[in-house]
């Protein structure tokens, strides 16, 4: 059986950071050593993005409060709050975005109706709330109250691949379903100031964002396909279990992110690989360079270009990747889909379009996928942003609104 996913749609806060402007402030504060300062430096500049987004609106410098909590402008300190406090913000800012990207996919399919939704999946790292983001979709859209409800935590950068496989497995047992999938991350809660090099490079990549799709085997002459999920695969490397890691402290989140990482994934992308393409005896022994459209999450600079480097892959074939990164930073579990949809609104090409795309996590964890690109996607501009007021209010109303039964 067939599954397809039907629409892809993204949404990111209205607050854009400038990577050259961040730098600038996490560089001053007073509490870096000489090595720290050219760290931040260096890891903000090298990092190959340009602006990112986030929900922590204080965290520009033209917003004043009298309440600072990350971020003072009047004396340009960054602050630190506790991690209870960052998740309270998490609960209600991360709210939105699954709201508003979940409903941009459900509109892209309009031949579905709100009860058609048989299944919930949700994903995020960067916070915990119960009841969770699935129950906040359900009683924010109107969906039925019956539909099945998953969430996928703390899984990390790889955890969109894990969510659409269990969508493709609910499609192939019930050709009815219908899955709307949904991956929010608020990655800029957990900044902070400090001279540990994990956590400077943390502060340099990380930003907020959220994508959402709707699969089903369920096709539409009248709207069809975007993408047909072939194959996943997953692969732990054999070593890597302490270069990457996403724990919990008592001011927030701390990532481990060892400089050793792109090399891990250089040693090992490629027998990450084999499980993945022997599922397609016309993939096999195929440069790779030859399959047409890479997705790959841009963890960082240093990772596409080892990835690059590795598969022999040309500089088109990196620029959904680099383009997200440049653009978004590193959005943890979401990001992928944002390069998916980059590739999806690349003019057609003659027949159908094979994608390899791949994400790695906490573990080392190495998630792979196959897919082929049916049409070109509907409107231009890569994401969803939520800059119109009105908008924004619809938003805050739903994900304030009473529970309905």
């Amino acid at each position: 059986m067939t599954v397809y996913v039907r629409s892809l749609e993204t949404a990111v806060p209205p607050t854009v950071l400038v990577q050259a402007e961040a730098r600038d402030v996490f560089a001053a504060q007073p509490g870096l050593t000489r090595l720290g300062s050219r760290l931040v430096n260096t890891c903000f500049d090298s990092a190959a993005i340009e602006t990112r987004h986030t929900a922590v609106e204080e965290l520009t410098t033209a917003f004043r409060s009298d309440d600072p909590q990350f971020f003072d402008p009047a004396t340009g300190l960054l602050l630190n709050p506790s991690t209870k406090v960052r998740n309270e913000i998490f609960a209600k800012q991360v709210t939105k975005l699954f709201i508003e990207s979940a409903q941009a996919a459900l509109d892209a399919c309009p031949d579905l109706t709100l009860l058609d939704i048989t299944h919930v999946i949700t994903v995020s790292c960067t916070g915990f709330f119960n009841p969770g983001p699935d129950y906040k979709i359900v009683r924010a859209l109107g969906l039925d109250p019956a539909v099945q409800r998953y969430h996928l935590g703390f899984m990390g950068c790889y955890a969109a691949f894990p969510a659409l496989r269990a969508a493709k497995s609910f499609c192939e047992a019930d050709p009815q379903a219908v899955v709307l999938v949904v991956c929010a991350e608020l990655c800029s809660l957990h900044v902070r100031t400090s001279n540990d090099p994990d956590t400077i490079m943390g502060s340099a990549l990380f930003a907020d964002g959220a994508a959402a799709a709707i699969v089903t085997a369920r096709n539409s002459p009248d709207a069809p396909a975007l993408l047909q999920l072939d194959h996943f695969e997953t692969v732990l490397t054999p070593v890597g279990e302490e270069s990457m890691a996403w724990n919990i402290g008592d001011h927030g989140f701390e990532m481990v992110l060892g400089n050793y990482v792109p090399h891990i994934i250089d040693d090992h992308i490629i027998g990450a690989l084999e499980p993945l393409l022997s599922r397609d005896q016309s993939l096999l022994g195929l440069p790779y360079r030859d399959i047409r459209h890479w997705a790959i999450h841009p963890g960082g600079r240093s990772i596409l270009d080892k990835v690059q480097s590795r598969l022999e892959l040309t500089d088109e074939q990196l620029v959904p990747a680099r383009e997200t990164l440049r653009r978004f930073g590193n959005m943890s579990s979401a990001t992928v889909l944002f390069v998916l949809r980059h590739i999806l609104e690349q003019p057609p090409m003659d027949g159908d379009e094979r994608i390899c795309s791949m994400a790695f996590g906490p573990g080392l964890t190495v998630e792979t996928g196959l897919f082929t690109k049916i049409r070109q996607a509907g409107a231009p501009g890569s994401a969803v942003e939520p800059s119109n007021a009105r908008r924004e209010e619809r938003i805050e109303d739903r994900a304030a609104a009473p529970s309905r039964v």
